[in-house]
């Protein structure tokens, strides 16, 4: 999903909201800015953890996107269920696990369907660990700001814009299998930075 599709999808679910809420000049009393910003303040803190959890239960990338993209759209559409205080990222994760299942019900092709219990012991270690996710989040940016512009150049166009290594290549007129290369050792940097911070950090 773009960018553009993605941000008119929320435009829809905000007006949804809007009107199944009554609008404050109604008299309702309800308060729609200040729970747009308190929705985009808590997803932002959680945005990639859920993206990762999703990653762990779909293979292909692509599918994963979309379904993150929807979940975004759905606690959007659901925030009015959320209490305050209590675990946004747990709460964010029921309700992907429940996408993921519908994906893979679709998804008749692959017959390699994950149970319910195997969702179930995913989703508590994820939100176990969120913490420990978050860190080295963190640390993964922090080791990304120390590498060169052209790496850093390279990892955009590759993961950001999402483009295969063949149309990165052609892009930098560059031979696959060095841009193949370059992304390996740039991995391979930055595994090992993670790690110095963590060890660091321990």
């Amino acid at each position: 999903m773009s960018n553009f599709a993605f941000a008119e999808g929320f435009r829809k679910a905000w007006i949804e909201m809007r009107i199944s809420r009554g609008h404050p000049c109604d008299g309702t009393g309800v308060n729609l800015q200040a729970d747009a910003s308190e929705f985009m303040e808590l997803y932002s803190n959680h945005e990639m953890r859920l993206r990762g959890y999703v990653q762990s239960l779909v293979p292909r990338w692509s599918d994963a996107e979309d379904i993150t993209q929807q979940c975004s759209l759905i606690l959007w559409k659901r925030f009015g269920q959320f209490e305050p205080g209590t675990n946004f990222f747990a709460w964010a994760c029921q309700i992907a696990r429940f996408e993921v299942q519908k994906y893979w019900k679709t998804a008749a092709r692959n017959r390699n369907i994950f149970s319910d219990d195997f969702m179930d012991a995913v989703t508590a270690r994820t939100v176990e660990h969120q913490d420990e996710l978050q860190t080295r989040i963190d640390y993964l940016q922090e080791c990304v700001a120390k590498l060169s512009q052209k790496h850093r150049e390279l990892l955009r166009l590759r993961y950001d814009e999402r483009r295969s290594v063949g149309s990165v290549a052609q892009l930098l007129d560059r031979p696959i299998e060095g841009v193949y290369k370059a992304l390996s050792r740039i991995r391979l940097v930055l595994h090992k930075c993670i790690s110095r911070r963590a060890a660091g950090a321990a």
